[in-house]
């Protein structure tokens, strides 16, 4: 267990130092007393992904499509999002795309809907086809205008609608570059020194705390099987120790706790009650320079998926191990039962090619009173040197043996 949550927890940190250009799949030689990678020799962290594959494939079906057709779909996805596609066969070229996600935060921030700052964030991502539509339509707080004639034929076009679909995830991911993107800045707005809460899905929040020269993320920790408590807790132990090494100094120094920390004092007590504890990252300005800050924010809003698959690859790992050891000893208590057989078998053949053709012939009445009556002769045979006066008489007397009948014996049914 230990070599296992040492070398995910070093994993973990490969991806919080982020000095790799692909942050969401690196590869890891594993230990033989390890469990194996996941996935063909890599741990994908892809359990919160960037891209809608069902969106993706419902679009680029749109665009592939020879015939114009009607289209009203609704599509729901993990963490309470859903989507609305919207397409005439009287303009095909025009189809719509709403989008309804969580906000993270409920704060002031995000108090009038998407800022202004994750609107820019998606007309980045969008190429020339997509086009804002103003206001939304109600239930949605994205809407999208594709106008599929301005889509570069060829494989650039599933490059375009595979950046519209991720418009969800930059949406997500925006809110949180906005608290993360002034570490250092000393203007903020009253009341911002508060824990915000964030939520992309109800089970699983976590809190943003702004102090001075850093912005700490604290995970609450939550598991429903006791046995996942204890591997989850192993592992994050290992990552405290991993992490303050030199080895790893460019990344987010982490804290475990069994107990809330200080700065979530006055939070509400069914948000701080867990059995996993709370994990915490401090995250500073040399963290959110440049690309990094798009990494660092995708690397908090996976850490619960992260987690959730060390402990799913943990438990697999030693289910296997003991069912491996099972069938090992299952196999040694076969074998020693095979050999006891064995012996036990030797045993009875030589037991009954020693002594069973005397206990067949003792058993006979006639051999066995043949066998006295050899026995009584040769006694009656004895010679002496010197010769008593009357001893013939007191050996014919007492020097006889005594006849007796077999216990052995039987008697024959008619």
């Amino acid at each position: 267990m230990l070599n296992n949550d040492s070398q995910t927890s070093t994993c973990f940190l490969l991806k919080l130092s982020w000095i790799w250009t692909k942050p969401f799949r690196f590869k890891v030689e594993h230990l033989s007393s390890s469990p194996p990678p996941c996935e063909g020799g890599f741990f994908n962290m892809a359990c919160f992904d960037r891209v809608s594959p069902a969106l993706r494939e419902i679009l680029l079906k749109l665009y592939r499509a020879e015939k114009p057709s009607e289209v009203d779909h609704h599509l729901y996805e993990f963490g309470s999002v859903e989507y609305h596609v919207q397409s005439s066969a009287a303009d095909p070229q025009h189809n719509y795309l709403s989008i309804s996600t969580p906000l993270l935060s409920q704060g002031a921030l995000l108090s009038n809907g998407l800022s202004s700052y994750t609107m820019k964030m998606v007309k980045q991502v969008c190429s020339d086809a997509v086009e804002i539509v103003e206001p939304a339509k109600e239930g949605y707080q994205l809407t999208l205008k594709l106008n599929f004639a301005k889509v570069p034929s060829g494989k650039d076009s599933e490059k375009v609608i595979t950046q519209i679909s991720s418009v969800q995830a930059v949406i997500l991911s925006s809110q949180l570059k906005e608290m993360l993107r002034n570490v250092n800045s000393q203007d903020t707005p009253q009341g911002m020194n508060k824990p915000i809460k964030l939520v992309y899905h109800p089970r699983e929040p976590f809190y943003i705390i702004r102090q001075p020269q850093k912005i700490t993320a604290v995970f609450p920790i939550r598991f429903r099987e006791h046995s996942d408590v204890i591997i989850a807790t192993g592992f994050f132990q290992e990552l405290m120790d991993v992490g303050s090494s030199e080895k790893w100094a460019k990344a987010p120094p982490c804290t475990w706790s069994p107990i809330p920390p200080p700065e979530l004092r006055g939070e509400p007590l069914e948000d701080l009650s867990t059995n996993g504890g709370f994990v915490s990252f401090d995250i500073s300005s040399c963290h959110v320079e440049g690309k990094k800050l798009d990494k660092t924010v995708w690397s908090l809003l996976n850490f619960y998926a992260y987690v959730k698959k060390h402990v799913k690859c943990t438990r697999g790992f030693i289910q296997r191990r003991m069912q491996k050891r099972l069938e090992s000893l299952v196999e040694v208590l076969h074998e020693e039962k095979l050999e006891e057989n064995g012996n036990v078998q030797k045993v009875k053949v030589h037991a009954e090619s020693r002594y069973g053709g005397k206990l067949i012939r003792i058993s006979k009445p006639k051999n066995f009173k043949r066998r006295c009556r050899d026995f009584t002769r040769k006694i009656m045979q004895i010679r002496f040197r010197i010769k008593i006066h009357g001893f013939q008489h007191f050996r014919r007397r007492w020097l006889t043996i005594p006849k007796f009948s077999s216990p052995l014996g039987y008697t024959k049914l008619k």
